[in-house]
């Protein structure tokens, strides 16, 4: 069984819609940096289409909780709609405030079901959603290039500055900048152009929704562009999982109250084929063999949303009784 790290994805919408409280998740996050099988801790973003606490507040918050673990955004679903100077500023800040421990997920949000009120939130920012997908390359290449170099200067189609120095400068050196990507294979030019993107300006890969064989196959792929792009060929290309777990001896009562939970969340009723692909759900021996597929086809992070209404039950369960087979 191959190994990979395991992050603790935590809601700071669930504060907002009454299913937890900010005290429920700065407490899990204390713990999960106090449990060594937990590598990270994972929050959110979005500004209106799913209204949550600012994620640079609430990661703040759990800056100052934690010690070890390192903190994410997975994603930051509102890249193409922040002012992208200003939004490297404030990471460049965190990874300070944090001791080098962030990791900056790049994503341009989403029209599918589940996304929130995408159209509404870019009407709000007089944001055209067809130049998201620019819009996030330049705020990509904008972080690297001000946490990378003093004095910079950028000439991009939404963005530009001269002789801009940020501070304060970053612990890490580089500041780690993963993208996410879905690739369908229905649709073949695009799969095509968001891989690339990937394997050209991201140092990891955040995707949901995979089977073990469709991951395996999509990072076979950017590993080929990333070489064809000239990037060395170290092991140090992170690719990551968002995935969901629920621990039960029940599964179908399980299946029951995550379909519950994930549409009291995103306001979706998912097919129950969907959630199955999403979701391990099931007794620690069977969530343990679903999770050990992805680390087998190539997951070098898996993160994990305690997909459930009793979330500390759920975390006692995931780090007792999942996680010590898979990191052991």
């Amino acid at each position: 069984m191959s190994r990979a790290k395991y992050g603790l994805t935590l809601s700071n919408r669930s504060v907002l819609l009454g299913m937890s409280t900010i005290e429920e998740m700065t407490s899990l996050a204390r713990q999960a940096d106090q449990a060594q099988v937990w590598d990270s801790v994972w929050l959110g973003d979005s500004i209106f289409a799913k209204p949550r606490l600012d994620v640079f507040v609430a990661l703040g918050a759990l800056a100052s909780v934690t010690e070890r673990v390192k903190l994410g955004v997975g994603c930051m679903a509102s890249t193409p709609l922040r002012d992208a100077l200003l939004m490297a500023y404030q990471w460049l800040s965190f990874d300070f405030v944090s001791g080098g421990r962030s990791i900056f997920v790049a994503c341009q949000g989403q029209r599918e079901a589940g996304g929130g009120m995408f159209e509404e939130e870019f009407a709000a920012f007089g944001i055209d959603p067809s130049t998201r997908s620019r819009r996030m390359e330049e705020a990509i290449e904008i972080l690297r290039l001000v946490s990378q170099t003093e004095n910079a200067s950028y000439e991009g189609e939404y963005n530009r500055f001269e002789d801009v120095t940020v501070l304060p400068r970053p612990v890490q050196q580089p500041v780690p900048i993963w993208i996410t990507g879905h690739a369908n294979p229905a649709y073949p030019k695009l799969a095509k152009r968001i891989l690339r993107r990937i394997a050209r300006l991201g140092d990891g890969w955040m995707t949901t929704a995979n089977t073990p064989q469709s991951l395996a196959a999509n990072l076979a792929t950017i590993k080929r562009y990333r070489h064809e792009e000239g990037h060395p060929r170290g092991n140090d290309f992170e690719a990551s999982l968002y995935y969901n777990i629920h621990v039960t001896e029940d599964p179908h009562r399980g299946m029951e109250e995550v379909a519950a939970y994930m549409r009291d969340y995103y306001y979706t009723d998912y097919d129950r084929g969907f959630l199955d692909r999403w979701v391990a759900i099931g007794n620690p021996d069977e969530c343990i063999e679903r999770i050990s597929e992805f680390a087998d086809a190539g997951a070098t992070t898996i993160t994990l949303r305690l997909a459930g209404y009793d979330e500390a039950h759920q975390f006692q369960r995931v780090t007792n009784e999942v996680l010590p087979a898979l990191v052991g």
